[in-house]
């Protein structure tokens, strides 16, 4: 089996690295194409990918072929590799908002699978949502599944809304988690801490509270109540939030990224 990744920029990269240490792979079987000349000098450095420039170079070998561009590059991508794909290739799309039937129009391939991954999975602790079209078999699915799980953990969804959904979940989410750290490092440098140091409070504070969450089967809510006394600094601090509806505000936030996601999908 040989897979190409198509675009290999951050999460391009991140997969092929990943799937290099997959079991179901043999050396070099994994190709990447690029049409950076800087990228495809460093790529031809590494020793477990073969690098190309020109997809008639690369399209016809491939068992799977990744997409991995911007979505904006959809269409022309897809108009120039539709006379070198055959009807055995599965398509997997990692690109936002590019739907599966636009997928099928522009490549004339039926097995096609949309997925959407996360940043965290650059260090293999991503989180990968997918849906696949009706003509991927269950030996094929499996088959996806493995190689997605190189990068963290993957969860199959039912239909397309929930890979946009998932998009305003876990595929932004990292950036949500991002701003109120930052948010957190700015209050404690205004405190009086140096930056090396809030960096260190807001860091651990995040790891060791993810880290309870996943060895526990309590909820969000109940681990607040633990943390929070009545009357206490933390049941202030969680007042402040609600009395500035932050929950509202977070929410409507996951909601401008799905719209966005579904709205993207229109497009193409």
């Amino acid at each position: 089996m040989k897979i190409l990744v198509i675009g290999a920029g951050n999460m391009g990269l991140t997969y092929a690295e990943g799937m290099s240490k997959s079991k179901l792979l043999k050396e070099r079987n994994i190709m990447v194409l690029d049409n950076s000349e800087e990228k495809l000098e460093e790529l031809n450095k590494l020793p477990h990918f073969d690098a190309f420039k020109e997809l008639k170079d690369c399209v016809p070998q491939a068992d799977i072929i990744f997409i991995a561009v911007k979505p904006y590059h959809a269409e022309s991508l897809f108009e120039a590799i539709k006379p070198l794909v055959n009807q055995e290739q599965i398509i997997v799309s990692i690109m936002a908002g590019v739907t599966i039937k636009a997928i099928e129009e522009y490549t004339g391939l039926k097995k096609v699978v949309r997925a959407m991954p996360n940043l965290p999975a650059q260090i293999g602790k991503g989180l990968t949502s997918f849906v696949t079209s009706p003509s991927v078999s269950k030996t094929e699915l499996l088959t996806i599944e493995s190689l997605l799980n190189t990068t963290g953990k993957s969860l199959q969804v039912s239909n397309e809304n929930f890979i946009d959904a998932s998009t305003g979940i876990s595929g932004s989410g990292p950036a949500y988690v991002f701003y109120f750290m930052q948010s957190m490092m700015e209050a404690a440098k205004q405190m009086g801490f140096s930056e090396s140091d809030s960096t260190v409070l807001v860091s651990q504070t995040f790891t060791g509270a993810v880290e309870l969450f996943n060895q526990s089967n309590l909820s969000p809510e109940s681990w607040m109540d633990r943390v929070a006394s009545k009357g206490g600094t933390t049941r202030a601090a969680l007042d402040s939030m609600d009395n500035n509806n932050v929950n509202k505000l977070i929410k409507e936030a996951a909601f401008a990224a799905f719209n966005r996601a579904v709205e993207l999908g229109k497009e193409h």
